[in-house]
């Protein structure tokens, strides 16, 4: 089993974050900012290239800032087989 930060699953997790946060027209450094005063650009910056995992608890804060449907996000995620 290929570790779960390269995995098809972590890409798309990751591509969806960043989709949607461009699709808001934000930068890197406004949605760090929106998720805290106290992050900076690399934050969001990592989490986007997979330098960086994301776990459950930031996800949901990040998808409710963004706008990002958790839940059809789940659902397409678990529809890849696992590798």
């Amino acid at each position: 089993m290929a570790k779960s930060l390269y995995s098809e699953r972590h890409k798309r997790l990751v591509a969806a974050i960043a989709d949607q946060r461009r699709a808001k027209g934000w930068s890197q450094a406004e949605l760090a900012s929106a998720v805290s005063s106290t992050r900076h650009q690399s934050y969001i910056a990592k989490i986007e290239s997979g330098q960086r995992r994301i776990d459950l608890v930031e996800l949901l804060k990040i998808a409710g800032i963004i706008g990002l449907d958790v839940h059809a996000l789940i659902d397409q995620l678990a529809a890849i087989p696992e590798e």
